[in-house]
């Protein structure tokens, strides 16, 4: 049985060094955001032709960038400190830590080999955002906590599904948070273009969850159905606990720090300097998610919940200016 870490660091394609390539990034940026299956007809979860487009989809979209080779740009004092002074680096260095472990662990469950395959690239993807955020930190020298050791989880399928569930709410928001930072130019345009791979990235990895999870419970037999959705159901109860408060990370020393575990939602202030109404920024956020994919084969099924909790929260807030404008056609989205 391979161990967690021999499947979260080995990616054979990605040891050739003619893949990470100016050129070849830029051409698999481009096909990371355009892909179609060449399948005729509906692909219908739980059939092997959808099962195989997913995996497909996967691998065809993989963009070779090396975080060992960014050139982070150099930033000037006041964006550095802007950069530097936010309050999510340490969880999101241990999110992604824990991340590539549960995507390890339940690929190595796994005995389709279509699915298998998938989930460990997204293991190895999860480590390599977490290699680009430690060269980021280095760079920009952000003080962490020292990282506590990661532990393989106990209950596999637990663990994914939190992870995964959560990955589906927290990037919907960070789409919209990411657009806010560079409008306002929170984010320098060098480095906003730093990270564009590492988002679209997300938006890969919560299609990948959504489908897998369509063609799992497909697949499962109808006596464990029951079961499984009572997980599901708990681990919404669990994030929405989760998400209550402040998120305490503990370092190797085992001192308790606190982090916002909230930012993705919460954090237009101070990537904007303003306050945003709740209502535009749902707006901006349905928005980008729309656009991040549309050029996914839209036989493919898209992460439902937040998009569509957006869409029911948006009818209690009262409109905007820019919200009457953009309803009436007279703004751009």
């Amino acid at each position: 049985m391979s161990s967690l870490s021999d499947i979260y660091t080995n990616l054979p394609e990605a040891r050739d060094p003619g893949m990470a390539t100016p050129e070849a990034v830029a051409k698999a940026d481009y096909t990371a955001r355009h892909w179609s299956s060449p399948v005729a007809g509906p692909l219908r979860p739980g059939s092997a032709e959808h099962k195989r487009a997913v995996a497909e989809m996967f691998r065809d979209t993989f963009n070779p960038y090396r975080p060992s080779v960014i050139d982070w740009p150099k930033l000037d004092p006041e964006t550095l400190h802007r950069v530097t002074s936010l309050p999510i680096w340490d969880i999101a260095v241990q999110t992604e830590g824990k991340a590539r472990l549960r995507m390890a662990a339940y690929a190595r469950l796994i005995d389709d080999p279509d699915m298998k395959d998938a989930l460990s690239r997204n293991a190895w993807e999860e480590n390599r955002h977490k290699e680009v955020l430690s060269k980021m930190v280095e760079a920009y020298g952000i003080p962490l906590a020292s990282e506590p050791t990661y532990h393989e989880p106990r209950d596999v399928e637990w663990a994914y599904l939190v992870t995964g569930f959560s990955e589906c709410v927290d990037s919907f928001f960070a789409f919209g948070l990411f657009e806010v930072a560079k409008r306002s130019g929170f984010f320098p345009q060098p480095l906003i273009d730093t990270f564009e791979p590492v988002m679209q990235e997300e938006c890969r990895h919560i299609l990948l969850f959504a489908n897998w999870l369509a063609w799992h419970r497909a697949t499962m037999p109808l006596w464990q159905r029951p079961w499984f959705e009572i997980r599901v159901l708990a681990v919404w109860v669990f994030l929405v606990y989760e998400r209550l408060g402040m998120a305490k990370t503990m370092d190797a020393e085992g001192n308790v720090h606190e982090q916002d575990n909230n930012f993705t939602v919460n954090g237009t202030k101070e990537v904007a300097a303003m306050d945003m109404p709740l209502r535009d920024f749902l707006d901006l956020c349905l928005n980008e998610n729309e656009r991040r994919f549309a050029g996914y084969d839209p036989r493919l099924l898209r992460p439902k919940l937040a998009p569509n909790l957006a869409r029911f929260l948006r009818f209690f807030l009262p409109r905007t200016p820019r919200s009457r404008a953009l309803e009436s056609g007279q703004a751009a989205a």
